[in-house]
């Protein structure tokens, strides 16, 4: 990401940073790969350290079903209804040692505070609209969203009226732009389908000296401990640097297009460790006289394929609804359903909005996604 600051800051690092009553700011440098990577560096009204009370508050170990039968899978998070606030009521669908992603209908706002200690995360926001308070500030967020969380960022999602659902991404690494689409300092090329104007970061920076009992939930190493702060966790009074949570939405991704059809990795938004995510917007289809518009037959070698269905008519599926997953594993060959690369050719666009995930790792299925699955979707081919 690109430099950024906000609230107040000394004029340089490490030195004398005092508030009105003589007393210091408390410096804190958050950064990632043993300081070699990006990081930002926050000044705090109180030590981040001051910790009143620490304990387990539960496993995060992932239930995963034993391996059966290679196929793709289809799996309708529509029926999940529950309710619940942004971190406690996630249901978690498919993992691996890299990521876990699965989905939340976050109605309620958490009387609690969050971070995550293992990696990035992202929320994709499919409905709804509301706040995310962060220690870097407040962030606004409404459907298409992709919020990005950096790894240690303490916040709490506080949701409007209304329904509400985001596909949840969890990953063990870093979550950035992606690689041939910056240049080497970090610029977005002219040949990007997106820009840094595209991106938001925070918009206000809110500065809380409140003093009680504030809980943290910190989720490291399977294990989502409870922290108990002596006071506000949100206490930044300023902040600069290239780490923070940034938001980017869906719809100002910019096609590629091309006159035979474009292949997967066109449309790449993200990019982490061993994964991959995509974004499938509304687009003018290829314009070679004889393309044909859907995409052909292929096997994922070396990668798994999830899809979240957001909305439209995807061009390549039948049988699949809004808030479908569907899981396509390596090893075995996929692609349009009967009728559908027929139906393709001489179309001018295609209206659909989907999130692609791709792992260069197997995924496994968590053991309750089960209730959720079209287990006839490895016959529809037929």
């Amino acid at each position: 990401m690109y430099y950024r600051q906000m609230g107040k800051l000394p004029h340089k690092r490490h030195v004398q940073f005092r508030k009105e009553d003589g007393s210091l700011y408390r410096e804190q440098v958050m950064g990632t790969k043993g300081f070699s990577g990006t990081q930002s560096i926050l000044y705090h009204e109180h030590m981040p350290t001051a910790v009143i009370e620490t304990r387990v508050e539960r496993s995060c170990e992932m239930q995963y079903e034993e391996n059966g039968a290679l196929a793709h899978r289809h799996f309708r998070t529509k029926v999940y209804r529950e309710t619940g606030d942004a971190v406690n009521g996630r249901h978690f669908l498919l993992g691996n040692a890299d990521l876990l992603i699965g989905v939340v209908n976050p109605t309620d706002s958490m009387e609690y505070f969050y971070r995550n200690g293992d990696g990035d995360e992202m929320l994709f926001v499919h409905h709804g609209s509301g706040k995310i308070e962060t220690m870097f500030g407040t962030i606004t967020y409404r459907s298409g969203d992709y919020v990005i969380i950096p790894i240690g960022t303490i916040y709490r999602v506080i949701p409007d009226a209304g329904e509400s659902k985001f596909l949840v991404v969890e990953a063990n690494s870093q979550i950035t732009t992606p690689r041939r689409y910056r240049n080497e300092y970090g610029q977005l090329l002219e040949h990007s389908p997106f820009c840094e104007r595209d991106i938001r970061g925070p918009e206000q920076l809110e500065t809380h000296n409140e003093s009680g009992a504030f809980i943290v939930l910190t989720k490291s190493r399977g294990i989502l401990h409870r922290h108990v702060l002596g006071h506000h966790p949100l206490d930044v009074v300023g902040w600069d640097g290239y780490l923070y949570p940034w938001v980017f939405n869906i719809e100002d991704f910019e096609p590629i297009t091309g006159r035979i059809h474009q292949p997967p990795p066109v449309h790449q938004t993200f990019e982490g460790h061993n994964f991959v995510i995509c974004s499938f917007v509304p687009r003018l289809y290829d314009y070679h006289p004889e393309a044909i518009p859907a995409p052909y037959y292929h096997s994922n070698v070396n990668s798994d394929e999830v899809l979240y269905y957001v909305k439209g008519n995807f061009m390549s599926r039948k049988g699949v609804e809004e808030e479908s997953i569907t899981l396509h594993p390596s090893g075995i060959p996929h692609g349009p359903h009967p009728g559908k690369t027929e139906a393709s050719i001489g179309k001018k666009e295609t209206i659909e909005l989907a999130v692609m995930i791709d792992t260069f790792r197997p995924l496994q299925v968590l053991s309750h996604a089960k209730d959720i699955e079209d287990e006839n979707y490895m016959y529809s081919w037929i």
